[in-house]
């Protein structure tokens, strides 16, 4: 199999992490294909420019997020994609760049529909009165945000990130809280998306965040269903 890596030599990032993200974008890109055999150690050691130990725990770091598989007298192998942590905020992270900004969103919204929903209906439910103090605060700059004269992609980008990962912290669900921490990543480069001309879809926040406060989990669901629709977020709707 042809490999073009580039030394890493000298970077100022730990380089089994660099080596890691470099081989792991060869095979989000699919540049390396699924079921395909990594070239040996010494070969990849000389094309990065490290040493086998850093190699090996660059090899382990994908191991662990699903992407390779190491056996004895076969070689380091390429996970089919079914096996891959695409929940990773690493791997979210080296994603960045490869995939279409439209097919990556059109795929998140998809996850944010089916869970989001009802993770409003279960925090207007359980909530607790620090986590609405919370909200309601992070709700306010929010609004203080969308009626600005300017509008500051940056600065909304950050308190809408934490109105959605706060309202799947007050779920009372501990298997919703790492939507709420996990998925950071996603809904920044999300965000940045759908808010990058001035969007911010301040009334369907603002009746998620009322139905929340209210301990309505009916329209809490039904809010954030309605939030979620694709052309609200600069997405044109599925044919």
């Amino acid at each position: 199999m042809a490999s073009a890596f580039n030394s890493i030599a000298g970077s100022k990032r730990s380089l089994h992490v660099q080596v890691a993200r470099e081989i792991a974008r060869g095979i989000l890109s699919g540049e390396l294909a699924e079921g395909s055999i990594l070239p040996g150690e010494m070969a990849l050691c000389e094309q990065f420019g490290i040493s086998r130990t850093a190699l090996r725990e660059a090899v382990k770091l994908l191991t662990s997020k699903g992407l390779l598989e190491s056996r004895p007298k076969v070689g380091t192998r390429v996970i089919h994609r079914a096996y891959w942590n695409f929940l990773d905020p690493q791997l979210i992270e080296w994603m960045d760049g490869l995939a279409d900004p439209d097919q990556f969103c059109f795929q998140f919204l998809g996850l944010r529909r089916a869970i989001e929903p009802e993770a409003c209906a279960l925090a207007a439910k359980h909530a607790t009165a620090e986590q609405r103090i919370e909200l309601s605060e992070t709700f306010q700059r929010m609004v203080e945000i969308s009626e600005a004269d300017t509008f500051d992609q940056e600065r909304w980008m950050e308190v809408d990130t934490q109105f959605h990962s706060l309202i799947f912290n007050a779920t009372g669900n501990d298997f919703y809280l790492p939507f709420g921490n996990i998925l950071t990543t996603m809904f920044v480069n999300f965000i940045a998306h759908s808010s990058e001309e001035g969007s911010t879809c301040i009334n369907e926040h603002r009746q998620i965040y009322d139905a929340i406060m209210a301990g309505n989990s009916d329209k809490a669901r039904s809010a954030s269903a309605q939030h979620l629709i694709a052309h609200k977020h600069r997405l044109p709707e599925a044919s």
